[in-house]
């Protein structure tokens, strides 16, 4: 039984598992069956697919034909637009903000119209897209995008005017809303005039001007001739007058009166061809064939002459672009046209003018070409010429001095001319170390004398002698004007005298005793010079503020010959106002005391150029007379030399030497280069103190004085003794003892007390009848001995024999030329305070104040008025002077 169905189930199990198989075999070929069935779907499918790729191909084909040709056809339109706009727009019309530069149009060229952004047909290359400004028309900008509007306007505005030649082109500006703001890049036109502005409310009366000025170009300038400046400028070659845009920004809701409207109107109908354009934004225009308008969303816009093409708005100019380019302008603008040319103020034939009747040159040519020519003699006498640093004051004096001096020789004109600024700008007039020529007609020349009134004030002395002398001459004539003291005193030299002092107002300046002096004595050669042939020209660059002028109108009333320079202030009367828009190399002639009625304008030559300058110097140089001396140069810079001083050149060993020797200590402040005297004859108090503690202008007094005291004895008939007792101060004195004769002593602080002791045992024997041999004492740093001597000669005896020394020494003909270095130290030494300084009679003092110089030093109380400067010294002698004067050491030889 078990076995039965063991069998059963096998005999089952073959069954199933044959039934499986045949089931398997036959899913393999319904599989296969479905597989081919699908390829065949795929291959109808392919098939079926072919059919509109052919077409499709086909289409493709001809539309890419079809596009070629269009591509073709835009590029052929694109180069002619390019092409027209280089015409229509070359350059700084056009270019790239990265590349723009201003490129002004030639007297040929038309100025063309603006880019503003790009535009071109679908597809097809960028093209620049233009509008037309200058001498078409009009531009309205509409839109609520302000930034794109403020882009399109900054970028037109600077785009005109790199196409233009700097000042052609005037820009006027309302913005009630931000004030002027939507133009501030622009602001640097302002300074010359090209860029002004109407403020809140004043665009009738602006609008009023513009319509006015357009009358006046139809009825003076166009008068029926030509249609239009453009025209006229093409006619002639050049153009009248500027073109003027008016950049009209209206507030939100701001409407126009009835007046404005029509003002409005009759600008845009009649504008254009009058150099008249209105670039708006907020304000309405008439729709008229002359008004472009710009229609801006976002970046893009749409222009009225092409509506259907999109523009897309370039970025505004980058703001530093604007600026530099306007400073430029303004630059340009300011420097003005080309000056005259200075041969053109030089006469065909020189020094052939007679000076009787006065002084006649020109000093340039006028706007239409013309010389103006300006006249110094009895109206006008005198001159008065400002102007800001920079603006060409002394080139003015310089183109004057040339046409002077080319037409009057020697003996007709003279020149004495100062320069209180900073510099040398006079000292070509005088020989020089490489250039030994000079102008003939020149007598003085002073210059870096800024800090030497003192000079100034000497220059007004000599001026002053010489119109004594003339004023006298002339009553030994019995007449009153040179003219006519040249008619009857011929054999006399009697030129009309040219005081030329630039920069006169550091001379006047400060409210102290000098420059009331300096006023007085510039009132009295103002008043009375003019008759007597001598002339002022006061240059400064601002007349106002000079205290010693205050109450002196008559001083100023006298220079009725004004010339201001552009800028200048306080030249011309405040009424007169032609000085503030001149451009460079320009001024105002003015002969009726600043009267606007007389003004001319001038072109001023550059007459500074050294190469320009020195082939006329040369010239009259070589024409010089024989006798003529040389002129005298003050620098107050230069430190002057003993050997070179006349005084010390006319020094003479005679005899046994002079009766009363002189010491030159330094040269004086004033015209004729004078050595500062000290002489020391055999009375009491002729010692010599120097004051100070600056050693080099110490050992330098010293030095000159020893020297040229030698210089006036014969070998052994003087003694010196030189004493030493500042270590800084050995060199100059070893230099000092080998330049003295043979014998000379040098002492120093172990030394110095015999030399006293000596000097004082002899002093005080009894008086010689006979010649006496001089000596002198030349001592460095004296008070450096006082605790020597008291410790060496036992308590106060050294000091009572250098105190015997200059009490007793002068009447024997021993005199000490001694330093102190202060004030104080030198009474201790002559015994304290309230001790007698009468055996001092001379000092000079360095950095010692005028307050510690009072009495009895210096016989007004308080002292004199002295601020110690460098290489300056103040010289007092009792028996000479009555106030204390300036003086410059001798360099140390």
């Amino acid at each position: 039984m078990p076995d039965a169905r063991a069998e059963l189930v096998a005999a089952v199990r073959r069954a199933l598992g044959h039934a499986r198989a045949a089931a398997r075999n036959r899913l393999d070929d319904v599989e296969q069956d479905i597989a081919a069935a699908e390829q065949q779907l795929k291959r109808v499918r392919m098939a079926a697919e072919q059919v509109p790729h052919r077409a499709a191909v086909h289409r493709d084909r001809r539309l890419a034909d079809l596009a070629e040709q269009y591509r073709d056809q835009i590029a052929v339109t694109a180069r002619r637009a390019v092409a027209a706009v280089d015409r229509a727009a070359p350059g700084a019309a056009a270019a790239d903000w990265a590349r723009w530069h201003p490129a002004p149009a030639t007297r040929t060229e038309a100025p063309g119209a603006a880019r503003i952004g790009l535009t071109g047909l679908a597809g097809g290359p960028a093209v620049p897209a233009l509008v037309a400004v200058l001498d078409h028309g009009h531009v309205a900008l509409d839109g609520a995008d302000r930034a794109g509007c403020d882009a399109v306007l900054s970028a037109l505005l600077l785009r005109i005017l790199g196409r233009t030649a700097p000042g052609t082109v005037r820009l006027t500006g309302y913005d009630p809303e931000q004030l002027g703001g939507g133009l501030a890049g622009f602001a640097p036109l302002a300074g010359p005039g090209l860029l002004t502005f109407a403020g809140p409310g004043g665009l009738s009366r602006h609008l009023d001007e513009l319509v006015d000025h357009i009358r006046r170009i139809n009825e003076t300038v166009l008068a029926g001739e030509f249609r239009s400046l453009s025209e006229l400028a093409t006619a002639t070659g050049r153009r009248p007058e500027p073109w003027r845009i008016a950049v009209l920004l209206g507030g939100p809701g701001e409407e126009l009166s009835r007046h404005e409207r029509a003002q409005l109107d009759r600008i845009t109908r009649a504008g254009a061809a009058c150099g008249v354009h209105l670039i708006v934004r907020g304000v309405g225009l008439s729709a008229t064939p002359t008004v472009t308008t710009v229609s801006v969303s976002g970046s893009t816009a749409r222009v009225s002459g092409y509506p259907q093409l999109p523009v897309r708005i370039d970025p505004p100019p980058p703001a530093e672009l604007v600026t530099r380019t306007c400073r430029e302008i303004a630059a340009a603008v300011a420097a003005g046209p080309v000056p005259a040319v200075f041969s053109d103020l030089l006469p065909e034939q020189e020094w052939t003018e007679d000076a009787t009747a006065g002084l006649t040159a020109p000093v340039g040519d006028s706007p239409r070409g013309r010389p103006v020519t300006v006249t110094l003699s009895d109206y006008p006498p005198h001159a008065l010429i400002g102007g800001p640093s920079g603006t060409g004051k002394t080139n003015l004096i310089y183109a004057w001095i040339g046409a002077l001096a080319a037409r009057y020789s020697p003996t007709e004109l003279e020149f004495y001319l100062l320069d209180f600024k900073e510099g040398v700008s006079f000292a070509r007039f005088a020989p020089g170390r490489r250039d030994p020529s000079f102008l003939p007609h020149v007598r003085l020349v002073g210059v870096n004398v800024n800090t030497d009134r003192e000079f100034g004030l000497a220059m007004l002395h000599f001026l002053g002698a010489q119109l004594r002398q003339r004023a006298d001459a002339a009553k030994r004539h019995e007449v009153t004007k040179l003219a006519e003291l040249r008619a009857e005193d011929p054999q006399g030299r009697w030129p009309r005298i040219v005081a030329v002092i630039d920069e006169f107002q550091v001379l006047l300046a400060g409210n102290d005793a000098l420059a009331t002096e300096a006023a007085t004595l510039l009132e009295d050669l103002a008043r009375r010079g003019r008759s007597q042939g001598i002339h002022l020209i006061l240059a400064s660059q601002d007349v106002s503020g000079i205290q010693a002028l205050w109450g002196r109108t008559a001083l100023i009333a006298q220079f009725a010959l004004r010339i201001a320079l552009p800028k200048a202030r306080r030249v011309l009367p405040e009424t007169n106002t032609a000085a503030e828009s001149l451009p460079r190399h320009h001024a105002v002639v003015n002969a009726e005391s600043g009267a606007t009625e007389a003004n001319q304008i001038v072109r001023v030559p550059p007459a500074s150029d050294r190469d320009t300058w020195q082939e006329l110097q040369h010239r009259l140089w070589r024409r010089r007379p024989a006798d003529l001396p040389t002129p005298r140069l003050f620098d107050g810079d230069v430190v002057p030399r003993l050997v070179e001083a006349p005084d010390y050149q006319a020094l003479v060993a005679d005899g046994d030497g002079p009766r009363i020797p002189v010491a030159l200590l330094g040269e004086t402040i004033d015209v004729l280069a004078r050595s500062a005297r000290l002489s020391l004859a055999r009375a009491p108090g002729r010692n010599l103190a120097v004051l100070g503690t600056r050693v080099d202008e110490a050992c330098a007094l010293l030095d000159a004085g020893a020297r040229s005291l030698a210089r006036q004895y014969p070998p052994g008939a003087a003694r010196f003794d030189v004493a030493c007792l500042d270590p800084d101060a050995e060199a100059a004195a070893h230099r000092l003892h080998a330049a003295l004769p043979a014998g000379t002593g040098l002492y120093d602080l172990d030394t110095v007390g015999g030399l006293l002791a000596d000097t004082a045992d002899r002093l005080s024997g009894d008086v010689l009848d006979g010649p006496v041999r001089p000596h002198f004492l030349v001592l460095y740093a004296v008070d450096a001995a006082a605790g020597r001597l008291a410790a060496k000669f036992a308590g106060r005896s050294g000091l009572d024999r250098l105190r015997r020394v200059l009490h007793l020494g002068p009447e024997r003909h021993t005199h000490v030329l001694g330093w102190w270095r202060g004030v104080a130290r030198m009474r201790d030494d002559l015994g304290g305070v309230g001790s007698r300084t009468d055996q001092i009679g001379a000092w000079v003092a360095l950095d010692v104040h005028g307050s510690d110089l009072g009495p009895p030093l210096y016989p007004r109380a308080g002292g004199p008025a002295w601020y110690p400067r460098p290489w300056r010294a103040l010289f007092f002698d009792r028996t000479v002077h009555r106030s204390a004067e300036v003086i410059i050491p001798y360099g140390l030889t």
